[in-house]
């Protein structure tokens, strides 16, 4: 199993500002009845509590490399810039998204398209930092990742799986940084396979006693300073440990759906990823990433985007299908997205370049309203003309969908108060 341990942890502390006036009036009937009176400590554990006993949940889906909005969600087949991908109508008139997405122009009416996305933020690195965390990386602080956040604020601290698990073969580098090694993601390279080193190979009796033996080692270098690194150690093999000893594992052996429902997800990696998805949803998980590229189409920008919308289309439109059926969507957000667009002009390779001026996200479930665009860009996809869309707006969006509280304060290693979302504005459409 890989593990990664940070040298340093701050503990989430919420500040007096994390807790707003309407989130004071709905913890108040949760505390009523509590002897001698209301604590802020208190309140603050009958908001958190409040949260957990929603259930929701996410499903991101990251498009490593950064997706063509041309050939996905905002095809242009009446201007140059559009090339030779053409448009189909979808399931909601008026609405029509790219040729290479059938399954997902029959799902519309539960997709919420938002085609005007933008930021300044070109390079793949510090995109894909910005889109996953709200900032843009620095030295001094180690800023929590979206899956680290959602887990923190409303994982399930008793579950026997981690709240947050990332599946693809690209290590993003981010993860909890702040928040500490709690909501670090479990990383899977796979999901066509079980997770690496999770079967023990001797007796449960006995492997405990090797737990027991490898407490008492670090119980001396704790002793002999390294107090910080024996707890952060501990805290990931005990979660460890809970996790390979759980009837739950079988949440990650995707053979175990009957073959009506695999077939329906379609094959390859980011389909098997997007059924796993489900499966850890529906067994605790909180926060779910499943990767799918490479989407960096310098060159032969159309067969190879048709290829990569071959392999997303089925599985996606499946999944939200899926969820819905089972009455998991209303309580599930599905995020669609990457680092940022392609160039509307096709540079001589036949390829699109990097263009964060104007891209996609596609939004379903959680109360999003389905069957809708927001935002569009002008006639050749150059400019975002109506309704801008930056990364801190659609940050603070998805917390609102989840009732997080976007303003929440935590503390960095610097003394620094740290917001989960740093500006922007709730995308107030998405929700109808």
């Amino acid at each position: 199993m890989n593990i990664n341990i940070h040298r340093q942890t701050n503990v989430a502390i919420p500040r007096r500002g994390a807790i707003r006036r309407r989130d004071l009036l709905r913890a108040l009937p949760l505390a009523a009845g509590i002897a001698g009176g209301l604590t802020w400590t208190d309140l603050v554990t009958a908001h958190a509590a409040d949260l957990r006993q929603r259930g929701m949940a996410v499903i991101l889906l990251w498009m490593q490399g950064g997706p063509s909005q041309f050939e996905t969600f905002s095809p242009k087949p009446d201007h140059a810039n559009g090339g030779e991908t053409k448009a189909i109508p979808t399931a909601v008139p008026g609405i029509e998204i790219a040729e290479h997405l059938p399954e997902l122009a029959g799902a519309m009416k539960d997709l919420c398209l938002i085609r005007s996305m933008n930021s300044k933020e070109g390079s793949h690195p510090r995109a894909t930092y910005l889109m996953h965390t709200g900032y843009l990386p620095t030295a001094s602080v180690k800023y929590p990742t979206l899956g680290s956040i959602v887990a923190s604020e409303l994982g399930q601290p008793a579950s026997q799986l981690p709240s947050f698990v990332r599946i693809g073969n690209g290590r993003l580098g981010d993860g909890a940084g702040l928040l500490g090694v709690d909501f670090d993601p479990f990383l899977l390279q796979s999901a066509e396979r079980l997770p690496d080193n999770t079967s023990i190979t001797t007796r449960e009796e006995r492997y405990k006693r090797r737990l027991g033996l490898l407490g008492q080692i670090e119980s001396s270098y704790a002793a002999a300073g390294g107090k910080q690194e024996v707890e952060n150690h501990r805290k990931v093999y005990q979660q460890a440990s809970k996790m390979i000893l759980s009837p739950k594992m079988d949440a990650f052996e995707i053979d175990k759906e009957p073959q009506k429902v695999r077939d329906a997800y379609g094959s390859g990696s980011f389909a098997s990823g997007c059924l796993m998805a489900r499966r850890l949803i529906e067994a605790g998980v909180t926060f779910v990433e499943v990767q799918a590229g490479n989407w960096d189409t310098h060159d032969d920008n159309f067969s190879r985007s048709k290829n990569l919308c071959g392999q997303i289309d089925k599985p996606f439109a499946a999944l939200v299908n899926d969820l819905k059926s089972r009455g998991m969507l209303e309580r599930t957000l599905v995020v669609w997205m990457g680092e940022f667009g392609r160039t509307p002009k096709i540079n001589p390779r036949g390829g699109r370049d990097h263009y964060p001026r104007a891209f996609n996200v596609a939004l379903a479930g959680a109360g999003v309203k389905g069957g809708q665009v927001i935002g569009k860009t002008d006639a050749g996809g150059t400019n975002v003309k109506d309704r801008p869309v930056g990364v801190a707006d659609l940050l603070r969006t998805i917390c609102h969908t989840l009732k997080i509280d976007p303003d929440k304060e935590n503390m960095s290693s610097i003394g620094r108060p740290i917001k989960l979302v740093d500006g922007g504005e709730v995308v107030s459409e998405v929700l109808g």
